[in-house]
């Protein structure tokens, strides 16, 4: 084993040092704050619905009670029938003084439904400052006055709202969402560090300006992409267009999802994310320390408990700022010795992400090309 055991050794010590990066990533991040400034320009949020998520009237509510002094909700449904599209109906009724609009997109021409809603509302809106936000989103009463003030600044074209994810009553829901407060944003975080700037974007909130969507190709050109909000950030900084990690954290209500729904959605999220940026994917060898610290103590055993010390201790300290110092999190603080378990988890989803080309999305079978687009199984001419 002596010749594997070099170069197992030094990925555990990438991994080490990558968990000390994270923790400069974000206190670099939380340096930067928006402009103390009274920031009126109007805002326009877009909301793709599709039926009744858990919590879903609370996660709408909080958009009917920011306190931005001029913006209008834009809501749009597949159907007319559509549960979330009445509730929020009648939400909108309980705040008459908020301007609200709601749309009925029919069958999408895209296999990215979530776009085609999205280019109609888009098409609709007051406001050149534009906030897409998931149903599963709920958000402080000031975010859209702190990204208003935000973008303020005139080159900024694209912001993520970085989010703390809120698992529902499954067991694989919480661990998805420890990796997302952990080991998803510490990757973000050092991303935006490592590249001196930010130049991807990340669902489930986004704000752009219209101008900027529409010198990127506009939402057709989005639509044959999967991770959409992705090259949308991705375009926008090849363009020449400010793309940052907003100041603002809101919740991400994940829900519950049984092992077998949980797991394919893992899965293709990956298989995904490959496609996007296949060396950035190839990298995330080094974000989660546990898997090549175990390889390494298994090559030299005789150094095995430092080893597994160095990187139990590391990971948690760079948990800790992405969770604590960064998203605020309570989850991590009263499941924290779940992580473990989780970093094990994701890396078999890491592992299976290389392998298949495919994935099953609303009940559909789609195929990954190399450059991130996606068609249905069996077609020839992109997405319908």
């Amino acid at each position: 084993m002596d010749w594997l055991a070099w170069p197992l050794l030094a990925l555990a010590a990438g991994s080490w040092a990558y968990c000390l990066l994270t923790v400069w990533a974000v206190y670099h991040w939380r340096r930067v704050r928006p402009p103390h400034l009274p920031a009126a320009e109007p805002v326009s949020v877009l909301k793709p619905l599709h039926g009744l998520d858990d919590g879903l009237e609370e996660n709408l509510r909080s958009f009917f009670e920011q306190d931005h002094p001029s913006f209008e909700l834009l809501f749009a449904a597949r159907q007319e029938n559509d549960a979330g599209l009445a509730l929020a109906r009648s939400l909108s009724r309980q705040y008459p003084r908020v301007p609200a609009r709601f749309f009925v997109t029919g069958e999408p021409p895209y296999a990215n439904a979530k776009v085609w809603s999205l280019e109609i509302m888009m098409r609709e809106a007051a406001h050149e400052l534009l906030v897409m936000s998931d149903s599963d989103i709920r958000a402080g009463k000031d975010m859209l006055s702190v990204i208003a003030a935000e973008f303020a600044e005139p080159s900024l074209g694209v912001a993520t709202c970085p989010y703390r994810a809120v698992p529902g009553a499954s067991f694989w829901s919480l661990l998805e969402a420890l990796g997302m407060n952990t080991e998803f944003w510490g990757g973000a975080f050092t991303a935006r560090l490592v590249e001196r700037g930010v130049r991807f974007a990340v669902g489930p909130t986004i704000a752009a300006r219209r101008r900027v969507i529409e010198d990127i190709g506009g939402w057709r050109r989005l639509s044959e992409y999967l991770a959409e909000d992705f090259v949308l950030g991705q375009f926008a900084a090849a363009r020449g267009h400010g793309v940052i990690l907003s100041s603002c954290v809101i919740e991400h209500r994940i829900g519950s999802q049984p092992w077998r729904a949980n797991f394919a959605h893992r899965l293709r999220w990956n298989r995904s994310t490959r496609r996007s940026r296949p060396w950035g994917y190839a990298g995330q060898i080094f974000t989660n320390p546990l898997p090549p610290a175990l390889a390494a103590a298994a090559a030299l055993p005789a150094y095995a408990a430092p080893l597994l010390a160095a990187a139990v201790l590391l990971r948690a300290l760079s948990a800790w700022a992405v969770s604590q110092a960064a998203l605020h999190d309570p989850l991590c603080r009263r499941y924290g010795l779940l992580i473990p378990v989780q970093d094990l988890v994701s890396f078999a989803f890491w592992v299976a992400g290389f392998f298949g080309n495919t994935i099953d999305w609303r009940g559909r079978r789609y195929e990954l090309l190399p450059d991130g687009r996606f068609l249905r199984s069996g077609a020839g001419d992109g997405p319908n």
